[in-house]
Parts: C-alpha cells; structure tokens; sequence
C-alpha cells in the first residue's frame, strides 16, 4: 500500500469531504446528515471556527479520511478538545484513522496546549472503541438514545483521554 499522508485540508478538498460524507457507513458513524451539499464543505473550510483544525489523509493524492479537531473556546475549557472522524469505506482497516488520531493527539500534546481531549462514540463501533482505547482514551460514561441513526435512538459512550497521566 501507498504511504498515507496526513496534511491541513484545503478549500481543494471540498467535493472530496462531500464524497466521504455522503457514504452510508461513514454519516451513520457520525453526528452527519446523509446527503451532504458541497456548499457545507466549501463553507467550513473557507469559514473555519477558531479553535478548528482539519486534517486529511491522502493516499496517491486521494483523500481517504478527515479527522476535525475543535479546541474548546470558552477561558476554563481552553485546555479541552474533540473531534471528529471518518474514513472512506474502501480504505478502513487499514491505518488511516490511526495516522489521523496520531497527528490530532500531536497537535494536542505538543503544540495547543491541549490537557484532555473526549469524544462520544457510538457504543456498537467496536472498530472506533478499540482505536481511542489503543490511544488511551477510556470509557466515562455511557448516555442511552443519544442520537437518531437510521431511524433507530442509539446509545453512546463518552470517552476521554488527559495527557500526561
């Protein structure tokens, strides 16, 4: 397999992250709508939040995986994060969301100051719960019909991870 590559994403990527997004098994491992509109993606990455950093995965120059990282804004949670993951249905299991998780916990540890980063997972992705478990995140907590997926009310787990302890 080609070397992954993991860079800023650019406003270039924008029918790419569309593309990623719209794929059944990704929006239903996310908070995302199915059918998501190019003008969404343009938009984020043209517009970006203070605090957001989008990261991509290429291989070949292709765009196979994102991972969005949001440092809390508010003074007394400066020292927070989460994200956001997807990768393309045709390139899971093959390391992307790892290199991606890698270079968002980096950024975090040595470059933002960033003390504790969480997440929620739905809690059927084992595929998910095992890569944030491998990075040392750990099971906080569990809220029942968090979200609507595929017309279903699901459960999620909350999940954290402080560096340095």
């Amino acid at each position: 397999m080609s070397e992954i590559v993991i860079r800023h994403a650019e406003a270039r990527d924008a029918d790419a992250l569309q593309h990623l997004y719209a794929q059944v098994p990704v929006y239903s491992d996310t908070l995302q709508l199915p059918y998501p509109p190019a003008s969404l993606w343009e938009d984020r990455l043209a517009n970006s939040a203070p605090g957001r950093f989008a990261l991509v995965a290429c291989i070949d120059d292709k765009l196979v995986g994102n991972l969005t990282l949001m440092v809390e804004q508010p003074w007394r949670r400066r020292h927070v994060a989460t994200f956001g993951i997807g990768v393309d249905t045709g390139f899971q299991g093959r390391g992307i969301g790892s290199k991606l998780l890698a270079a968002a916990l980096e950024l975090c540890d040595k470059w933002l100051q960033v003390k504790r980063v969480e997440l929620t997972v739905y809690a059927d992705n084992d595929a998910a719960i095992g890569l944030y478990k491998k990075y040392g995140f750990s099971i906080e907590g569990r809220s029942p019909y968090y979200a609507l997926r595929d017309g279903e009310l699901v459960d999620t787990l909350h999940m954290g991870r402080i560096h340095g302890v």
